[in-house]
């Protein structure tokens, strides 16, 4: 075994500060530290961060293979926390999310990104076994629903997507993708004649009428309807802030609170008001480098669990970033997804930490010796 010093990928590790600090800066223009003083949020995501970094060198020296290897009891853990956040979990507003100060759905997506890799690295050519295939979509399924009851749409479209990205990357058989296009194309079409229409029957089957209606009326567009008041405020911030902003702390429609939590799901609405296009450019060059180190890892990783864990982590920064921009910027409707390392929240920060980690762990270089 070599045991020599290993060297981690300094380029994911500086992005990944330099995006949390900038959003720590936009925590405080949205919750106006100027004009209120430091406030709570403001210092308990610096907490957060700080302890977020523990976290992601504790699981950088973690071994993924040893991680790995408790995946059922992972699993299980995940599927007891979800269950006991919907029995004795806080609830506010018919709403439960959190579970002891923490939201357990957050953590999910790193159980599910652990558990997935290793399940579809022992799987092996045998992933286009039907009954494997059944098994890997099941459980997948299970903490999906589970998420979905809270509820929390977008956190569980989040376990979706590591899903698909970890099929994906565990060389699924095109039969299965084809078949999958079959049934997808014609449940969109059929899904947007049920939106457009004034029933809504099948939305209503597995949607709550709030979120029935931020579909609907993003699919209309109409910015004069009261249930678009969030998105067009934030569509508004970001085109004011022109080319380069209005400054920090100069947001208007930020600092006289029209943008309904600008320091969590429409953060990214601050930073184009206060520091217009080339802001929104800059975050998005820093996420682009982050999920394009994430992938770069898997490629060159040293074994298939490697490449699965790294490209799942990807696949996870990468969803949650396309969501929330399109959320910010009226192109999809609005589904409360943070934007990774950026938006307030210390379940958020803690699992994108961890998740940052174990990237750094699958791409730990190994310094070359004569053994």
């Amino acid at each position: 075994m070599n045991k020599n010093p290993k060297a981690f990928d300094l380029t994911l590790i500086f992005t990944v500060i330099a995006l949390t600090v900038f959003g720590i800066i936009i925590i405080g223009s949205a919750t106006r530290i100027n004009i209120n003083g430091i406030q709570g949020k403001f210092t308990s995501q610096m907490l957060w961060f700080a302890t977020g970094t523990v976290l992601m060198f504790i699981f950088a020296f973690w071994d993924y293979h040893k991680l790995c290897k408790l995946y059922i009891p992972i699993y299980i853990l995940n599927i007891t926390l979800l269950v006991l956040v919907l029995t004795i979990g806080d609830s506010e507003d018919e709403v439960r999310r959190w579970l002891f100060g923490i939201q357990p759905s957050e953590f999910a997506k790193i159980f599910m990104i652990i558990y997935l890799s290793k399940l579809v690295d022992k799987s092996g050519e045998k992933i286009n076994n039907i009954g494997r295939l059944f098994l890997i979509i099941l459980t997948s399924v299970i903490p999906f629903v589970l998420i979905k009851i809270q509820p929390s749409l977008s956190a569980s479209l989040v376990i979706l997507a590591i899903l698909i990205t970890e099929l994906f990357i565990g060389n699924i058989s095109g039969k299965y993708i084809k078949l999958a296009l079959i049934v997808i194309i014609p449940a969109i079409i059929i899904l947007y004649l049920d939106i457009v229409s004034s029933e809504h029957r099948i939305l209503s089957a597995f949607l709550s009428p709030y979120q029935i209606s931020r579909i609907t009326t993003a699919v209309t567009g109409d910015l004069t309807d009261p249930r678009m008041y969030q998105t067009k405020n934030s569509i508004w911030a970001i085109g004011s802030g022109q080319l380069r902003g209005k400054g920090l702390f100069n947001g208007t429609i930020n600092q006289l609170n029209y943008l309904p939590y600008s320091y969590n799901d429409f953060i990214f609405s601050v930073v184009g008001e206060e520091f217009g296009f080339i802001g929104c450019a800059v975050v998005l060059l820093f996420m682009f480098i982050l999920i394009s180190r994430c992938i770069d890892i898997a490629i060159s990783a040293d074994d298939r669990l490697g490449t699965l864990i790294a490209g799942g982590v990807a696949g996870m920064i990468f969803f949650q970033t396309f969501v929330n921009v399109g959320v910010a910027t009226g192109l999809l409707p609005n589904t409360g997804m943070a934007l990774p390392f950026f938006s307030y929240g210390g379940s958020s920060m803690w699992a994108n930490m961890i998740a940052v980690g174990m990237v750094l762990n699958v791409g730990k270089k190994k310094k070359k010796t004569i053994f």
